[in-house]
């Protein structure tokens, strides 16, 4: 197809040359009613380099596109249309008709269906097919409007129209002049409607569009709508002022020129330039223009009138008047316009705004602002993800390491905020009926997202020193396990034969030997060496958790000076669980021994909304706190290794109540 497309806008180029060189030898004169000569010609002949153009461009990177064959098609046709006019003239008025083909070059010229192609690609746009089925009776009333255009210039008798009326149409039937132009009437009507049926399911397909294809559909309706406007006043002014025709028609030329640059836009580069913001920055100065002007003009009349005509205070008064009048009238003006055009992006950006109020205020988290942007973009897959420091690596709002799935399709859009780089934005643009109000809305929330960044590194760091310190108590407790081991395989063994031997030494000697009395105290020695070495082992890891907490909190209890009442859940933990909570309760114990005095005690421990949860009560003196030498600071910080809390309630005489909380997963 490419090299057809080429063909075409190479002779397009080709006709277009030649009737630019046929303008340039012109008639010789002016001629009355010349409606495509001198400067209305050269515009109407870069109005078929444009459409060929556009078309070209649009066939060689869709292929098939419909629009593309139809804009390429009337290139050619508005070239030809150029080439037959200047060639009729140029022979005519300045060869005296001793030219070649004149009268099929004049009936060529007339007998070009230009106007229904237009009609035409105002269906086949965005996508190059009609809408639906139901439109394919416009379609149809392009085709017999153009059927209709040939068939009235073909059998047109008599001579042509001013001025080219000194050639006779060779084809014409004879007497069938008022039913062909009334044929030419009738095809106009059908064209006019076409056209408004255009511009209708332009509309229709407006109403349903998103994202990318609603752009494209902007760009062309406010091109069509100010190319049909400005063609109602050309018109217009021609039946008040019939002079300067050629001026007039060179503007109509040079006005359709904005429909398929805008075309090709819409369709190949549509986010270059974004619509929205040129309706948008169009009518707030043009508004502001016309409100400064006429603010201006009043005080300078008013003034003028007072102080003299022309006097110097009252033009600078008016220009005071206006320089003030300026920004504060701007704002407004661009807040109406935005509210009544852009209603969607005016909602977004007040919603953010109230948004960072609250956040100021302290009401609303700053890591909300994700869940923000999902709902005013109306993407519910949009994700945020900040940019740690010094190589750290993507993060969610949560702190949690972000991961990049294979398939996420999601484009990627960076957040900075003063030069810095925070992070970016994931989104689905087929999900964004605006994919312009990301980057404002983005800029709008940024002061958001750099805090909820902050608190995102904060969170993580946090988590790192909390790991930390779990990974020493853990290497802390597998150290204190490899000794416990050493100790029992070890020493503690080679006591009790050490032992064994000396009390078979002892039954060998007799009981009347005088080293008996000797040997005896050697073996309690030993007896209270290894029972030293099972308290020590003890303290690194009670073996009684072998069979888990409950029966170690239970053999605890009997072991303690006064009352205990135990309530123990029989679940299992992990082990450094087991034995944080463990020596909480030793701990516990002891203080109520030793500092509180106290005749009974209530422990439990218990799973609560994934912790377990460690409580000692005692009925003793009261006023425990960290750091008065109880012990309670370092039970603090074994209980925070484990990402726990750890709570103590002791008013003096009222005794104490310890309560620990270590987390156990869910």
């Amino acid at each position: 197809m490419r090299p057809a497309v080429t063909l075409l806008w190479l002779l397009t180029v080709a006709v277009a040359s030649a009737a630019a060189v046929f303008l340039v030898l012109g008639p010789g004169r002016p001629l009355p009613e010349d409606l495509f000569g001198g400067i209305s010609g050269a515009a109407w002949l870069m109005l078929a380099l444009a459409y060929a153009t556009v078309g070209a461009l649009i066939v060689s990177r869709l292929p098939g596109h419909g629009v593309g064959w139809v804009f390429t098609a009337l290139g050619l046709l508005i070239a030809l249309n150029g080439l037959s006019y200047s060639y009729a003239t140029w022979g005519l008025y300045a060869r005296g008709g001793d030219v070649p083909g004149l009268s099929a070059a004049v009936l060529g010229g007339l007998a070009l269906p230009i106007a229904p192609l237009m009609a035409l690609s105002l269906l086949l746009f965005p996508d190059g097919r009609l809408p639906s089925r139901r439109w394919r009776p416009v379609a149809v009333m392009s085709a017999v409007a153009s059927l209709g255009f040939v068939v009235a210039a073909v059998l047109r008798p008599g001579p042509f129209d001013v001025p080219l009326d000194p050639v006779s149409n060779p084809l014409g039937v004879p007497g069938a002049r008022a039913v062909m132009d009334a044929l030419n009437g009738a095809c106009w009507v059908l064209t006019c409607v076409a056209l408004g049926l255009g511009v209708r399911a332009l509309a229709l397909r407006l109403r349903g569009a998103r994202g990318g294809e609603r752009q494209r559909l902007k760009w062309v309706l406010t091109v069509s709508t100010v190319v049909g406007a400005g063609t109602v006043v050309l018109m217009g002014s021609w039946f008040l002022w019939p002079e300067n025709v050629q001026w007039r028609m060179a503007l109509l030329g040079g006005l359709f020129i904005a429909f398929p640059l805008a075309t090709g836009i819409a369709i190949l580069r549509h986010r270059l330039y974004d619509i929205d913001v040129v309706i948008n920055r169009a009518l707030v100065y043009g508004t502001l223009t016309m409100l400064l002007g006429a603010t201006y003009a009043a005080i300078a009349l008013l003034l003028g009138v007072a102080l003299g005509s022309g006097s110097a205070p009252a033009t600078g008064a008016a220009t005071l008047a206006v320089a003030i009048a300026f920004r504060p009238l701007r704002v407004r003006l661009q807040d109406r316009v935005d509210r009544r055009l852009h209603r969607a992006g005016y909602d977004a950006l007040h919603r953010v705004a109230a948004y960072l109020e609250e956040v100021r205020a302290g009401t609303a988290a700053p890591e909300g602002v994700e869940r923000l942007l999902r709902d005013v973009l109306g993407d519910a897959r949009l994700e945020l993800r900040f940019l740690l420091p010094e190589g750290g690596g993507y993060v969610d709002v949560r702190g949690t390491p972000a991961v990049d799935a294979p398939s996420d399709a999601r484009e990627q859009t960076p957040i900075e905020r003063a030069g810095t780089r925070l992070g970016m934005v994931l989104h689905d643009p087929a999900a964004q009926e605006r994919p312009d109000l990301l980057p404002r809305v983005v800029a709008a929330a940024g002061l958001a997202m750099e805090i909820a960044r902050l608190r995102a590194e904060l969170r993580r760091q946090l988590d790192e020193v909390a790991a930390s310190r779990a990974r020493i108590v853990a290497a802390g407790d597998a150290e204190r396990q490899r000794i416990e081991r050493n100790l029992h395989d070890g020493a503690q063994q080679r006591l009790v034969s050490i032992g064994l031997a000396l009390r078979h030494a002892q039954h060998e000697l007799g009981p009347e030997a005088a080293v008996r009395q000797t040997l005896e105290g050697a073996l309690t020695e030993i007896g209270d060496a290894i029972g030293e070495l099972r308290e020590l082992a003890r303290g690194l890891r009670p073996p009684q958790l072998d069979d888990g907490l409950a029966p170690a909190l239970q053999e605890l209890a009997s072991r303690a000076a006064m009352p205990v009442a135990v309530d123990a859940t029989a679940e299992r933990f992990p082990d450094g669980v087991e034995t944080a909570a463990y020596f909480v309760a030793c701990e516990a114990l002891t203080n109520a021994t030793k500092h509180a005095h106290a005749s009974r005690v209530s422990l439990s421990a218990q799973r609560r909304n994934g912790s377990l949860v460690i409580c000692v009560a005692d009925d003793g003196v009261g006023g425990a706190a960290p750091g008065n030498g109880t012990g309670l600071s370092g039970l603090r910080d074994r209980v925070g290794a484990h990402g726990g809390t750890l709570r103590i309630e002791s008013e003096r005489g009222a005794g104490t109540r310890l309560i620990a909380e270590l987390p156990c997963g869910s």
